[in-house]
């Protein structure tokens, strides 16, 4: 593994560890979906955000140039998170890390599963992972740097 992935995966870890909430609830998740629109708006982003919990949808958008791939592309992505209480683009890393790739070796199908960046893993503090909030659009790295800036916005407020 090179260094420079092992230092990925390092601070990919260390965002999970520290983006954790207190409590999550339908007003949060319209909040951080709120604020990732925001984000993308501005910077005229074509991307589709979504926040789940289990099967219900708390929140999507699809902004300008966004398609039904990018769909497609959330759900994939969300099965990893809930699969692994990893987010996907860590899951994809360490994979990669271990020469492997998401597939049969690891025992899912790769038509239905994407560990590709931009879901991340909504923790509350004594329950672990409750949540899934996706951005799809982007180069993975850039999906799930936009999760990660959402979040440090969202629970640094007071």
């Amino acid at each position: 593994m090179s260094e420079e992935l092992q230092k990925l995966i390092a601070t990919i870890e260390e965002q999970e560890n520290r983006l954790v909430f207190s409590r999550f609830d339908e007003t949060d998740a319209w909040a951080v979906g709120s604020l990732l629109v925001g984000l993308a708006t501005g910077r005229q982003l074509p991307v589709a955000i979504d926040i789940r919990r289990g099967e219900q949808q708390l929140f999507h958008a699809a902004l300008p140039g966004a398609t039904a791939d990018n769909d497609a592309w959330i759900t994939r992505k969300v099965r990893v998170v809930n699969r692994f209480a990893a987010s996907s683009y860590l899951v994809g890393r360490r994979l990669a890390a271990g020469g492997k790739t998401l597939g049969p070796d690891v025992g899912v199908d790769p038509a239905l599963y994407a560990a590709h960046g931009g879901a991340f893993p909504v923790r509350v503090t004594g329950a672990g992972v409750v949540a899934v909030i996706t951005v799809s659009g982007l180069p993975q790295a850039d999906d799930h740097a936009l999760v990660v800036e959402a979040l440090e916005t969202f629970l640094a407020q007071p």
